[in-house]
């Protein structure tokens, strides 16, 4: 220790900050990841003086990294009193409601956490709470693709604001550092990327393109036709091309909360911007350019965590869900080269349902900073084995049995002098050098056999208290099915009649070609032309290429304000791409942090 804590000027500042009505505090020192003594005493002495909420970087993120380290650490301090006072409002009525039916024990609270596993109540931290609605969606989409017979899937959520994918090829991938509001957040958290590219996605056109977002129309005033003066967006060009039907859509609009989609205000909407552009072109072939906007921009968000990270989606499933995914589900499988597309009956609350699916997790993390090498090897089980104690106590405080956890071990790789660490299950030397390399190959191009590989961190996640699905099959049905009605939509540039179904008539064995609507309770489903749906055994709905993909053959000469976007984000995809695989392969710390490029 060079400079020895001064413990009276730490006195003196906390108790300045509590004069001020400060409550919560966050103590970060720079090397508290390797001598946690000061940060005790501070945090002793925030205790005496009567703060509530006491963040300390060596407890919240005990790595490497003062910045983002420091910021997990604030950001911990500034949500974790909000968050408890909403954990104790819902104890609170929970406990009411029970004692109002006389049940005699308690319910067990629980919250799912960014990193996709649920935990008690009293264990909940702001730090881990920031992604946990869409680590829900997650889980749900990996666990209904399984139970559905698909081991690699990609998963599609579209909401009203924005669309979340991620990538699943038997291991829940997590990222250890994002970038949440301008705050590097270090904490586990599902690798999901996000999209603005909504239903409630506001479209703008200008003299030479069309856009769609980023900017969303929100739920108030919400889109055109939500009757509350709203902006056109991507569930009115849906409208428009007759993808979504007022008449089977919830009547819950206008001031009586009673009325239908308004379909007349977007048709006189889209028919003012074709006036506007004046090239012959019909409201509805700019609605469905708009739509083609919103799926490329959805399809570059999968080649995000997909393609660009040395993934083929090829062989995956779409497991599609949100309340906006449905419509949009073939056309984003089109883009990709994806043949099938999953939708579970719940598909349009699969968030919720997800963490009704999810096991109980904690996970610990420390810096190792050693060497890939004999000594290595022994300094990481020297930091793994307090670590795995402390998380199996996690899960005993949880109730969990000691025989029903297990845990896992993954060590950061990274080539000597880079700042790319990779996860790697721990194992024997040879084994984690042959993974590293090989995960390193298929994330960047090439390997380095010439360097140094050292390990960076490890993480400990202890598991339990969770139970592998298995969906019922239900019996198949003995009619065939028939359309509820019938109805125009605009798509691949015409007009096609298609057939419109209830989900509720439709039992297992059905099967519908496209094109055609299935509408759901909390979504509806459009199955382009040369795609087939069947309902599966587990009453799954489960699309499926039947031809080849259609594409525009040539584009002409004049300028397309459509394809002027679809190029300009597809260019703009290739460029962050380019960036990212420089970020990260840099040995510069101008290139890998100040990204000047």
């Amino acid at each position: 220790v060079e400079t020895p804590l001064d413990l009276d000027v730490t006195r003196t500042t906390l108790e300045a900050a509590r004069r001020d009505g400060i409550d919560a505090v966050a103590i970060v020192f720079m090397h508290a990841y390797a001598y946690p003594a000061h940060e005790h005493a501070a945090a002793a002495l925030a205790r005496e003086l009567g703060f509530n909420q006491i963040s300390v970087s060596h407890e919240v993120s005990p790595l490497v990294k003062f910045v983002g380290r420091g910021d997990t650490t604030v950001v911990d301090a500034y949500l974790s009193p909000l968050l408890r006072r909403y954990v104790d409002s819902v104890a609170s009525a929970l406990s009411a409601q029970e004692n109002r039916d006389g049940q005699a024990d308690a319910t067990r609270l629980l919250f799912m956490q960014s990193s996709g596993g649920l935990t008690s109540a009293n264990l909940f931290r702001g730090k881990d709470a920031i992604l946990s609605g869409p680590a829900g969606g997650v889980v749900g989409a990996v666990e209904t693709a399984r139970s559905a017979g698909f081991p690699k899937v990609i998963g599609f959520d579209m909401g009203g604001t924005s669309t979340d994918v991620c990538h699943y090829d038997g291991v829940l991938e997590r990222t250890f550092e994002s970038v949440v509001a301008g705050a590097r957040v270090r904490a586990p958290m599902m690798l999901i990327h996000t999209v603005a590219a909504g239903g409630g996605s506001i479209l703008h056109s200008d003299e030479s393109r069309f856009r769609v977002g980023p900017d969303s129309a929100g739920a108030d005033p919400g889109p055109l036709a939500y009757r509350r003066g709203g902006p056109l967006t991507v569930t009115d060009a849906n409208v428009m091309t007759g993808k979504l039907q007022p008449d089977l859509f919830p009547h819950i609009f206008g001031p009586g909360q009673d009325e239908p989609l308004d379909r007349r205000a977007v048709v006189k909407a889209f028919h003012a911007l074709a006036r506007q552009f004046g090239d012959g072109r019909m409201p509805e072939e700019i609605a469905d350019g708009f739509i083609k906007i919103a799926v490329a921009n959805m399809a570059n968000a999968i080649k995000t965590i997909s393609v660009q990270r040395g993934y083929d989606v090829a062989g995956y499933v779409l497991n599609c869900f949100g309340g906006a995914g449905g419509q949009h589900a073939c056309l984003v499988a089109d883009a990709l080269g994806i043949e099938n597309v999953l939708l579970h009956p719940l598909s349009g609350v699969l968030s919720a349902y997800g963490m009704g699916l999810a096991s109980i997790r904690a996970t610990r993390s420390h810096a190792v900073l050693a060497p890939l090498d004999d000594n290595g090897l022994a300094k990481l089980g020297e930091i793994c084995a307090p670590l795995e104690g402390e998380a199996r106590g996690n899960l005993a405080m949880q109730g969990i049995a000691a025989e029903d956890v297990t845990v896992a071990v993954q060590a950061h790789l990274r080539y000597e002098g880079t700042d790319s660490a990779l996860p790697i299950p721990a194992g024997s030397l040879a084994n984690m050098r042959t993974a590293f390399e090989a995960a390193h190959q298929s994330r960047f191009g090439f390997t380095s056999p010439e360097k140094a590989i050292e390990i960076e961190a490890v993480d400990v996640e202890a598991v339990g208290g969770g139970s592998l699905i298995e969906e019922c099959n239900v019996p198949p049905g003995r009619q065939r099915p028939q359309p509820h009605t019938r109805a125009d939509i605009f798509t691949h540039g015409a007009w096609h009649e298609a057939t419109v179904y209830l989900r509720a008539d439709l039992s297992p064995g059905a099967e519908i070609a496209g094109p055609a609507l299935v509408i759901e309770d909390h979504q509806t489903v459009v199955v382009e032309p040369d795609w087939l749906a069947a309902v599966t055994a587990k009453n799954d709905l489960l699309l499926t290429r039947a031809g080849a993909i259609r594409t525009k053959e040539t584009l002409g000469t004049e300028a397309d304000p459509v394809m002027l976007e679809v190029f300009n984000n597809l260019f703009v995809s290739i460029a962050e791409q380019m960036g990212y695989a420089l970020q990260n392969t840099a040995h510069s710390v101008n290139i890998k942090e100040r990204l000047d490029f």
